[in-house]
């Protein structure tokens, strides 16, 4: 049975996910990682992104992942065509892995962005990466050296962060210095094993 042991990890834009997944790895759990099954996904079909978008979203030979996410964040009728074609094939590969993890009959992560959003998945517990609204914007900005006006409009594609923390078994609290969040990480990992190895 799929999803019996899984956690899902999410969380919004800029609010320090993937930098949760790394050191929750490095504290011994395994981690399931939803955006880079999509880009192996997504690096294997350039011929379908040719195809349904034009040759100007290839550069190589290799699908240019910039230019396409410009597009899809800015018109809707190429984000559902681009979504119906990889949700299906993501769900699929991560259904197939966790049936592996699920063997192994202990806690991992399915690192997966749009949980709340999507609802694509029948996994009961979650664990939210808050970072306050204005801290979000604020590290969006300097990352991706985006207005605060496109930043925003990105931002908005997703559920508010209060709301997921709100709708989260666990949080872990990202709105400090990376010291800090090493120690939120440790005591996550700490108490999962904690509560499954008694």
């Amino acid at each position: 049975m799929a999803y019996e042991y899984a956690i899902a990890l999410t969380g919004s834009i800029a609010t320090g996910k993937s930098t949760v997944a790394s050191l929750i790895a490095l504290n011994g759990m395994r981690i399931i990682d939803a955006d880079t099954i999509s880009h192996e996904i997504l690096d294997a079909s350039a011929s379908w992104v040719e195809e349904a978008f034009g040759k100007e979203f290839l550069r190589l030979g290799k699908v240019d992942r910039p230019k396409l996410g410009e597009l899809v964040f800015s018109n809707e009728e190429a984000k559902k065509i681009l979504e119906d074609f990889l949700h299906p094939k993501i769900r699929e590969e991560i259904l197939r892995r966790s049936e592996k993890q699920d063997k192994l009959k202990f806690p991992y992560l399915i690192d997966i962005p749009l949980f709340f959003e999507n609802n694509n998945y029948d996994i009961k517990d979650s664990v939210v990466v808050f970072t306050p609204a204005e801290v979000q914007l604020e590290r969006f900005m300097k990352r991706n050296g985006y207005s605060k006006e496109e930043s925003l409009k990105r931002i908005a594609t997703q559920l508010p962060i209060q709301e997921k923390k709100e709708r989260a078994t666990w949080v872990i609290d990202n709105s400090k210095n990376l010291k800090h969040l090493q120690q939120e990480c440790e005591d996550f990992v700490a108490m999962i094993k904690e509560k499954y190895l008694k």
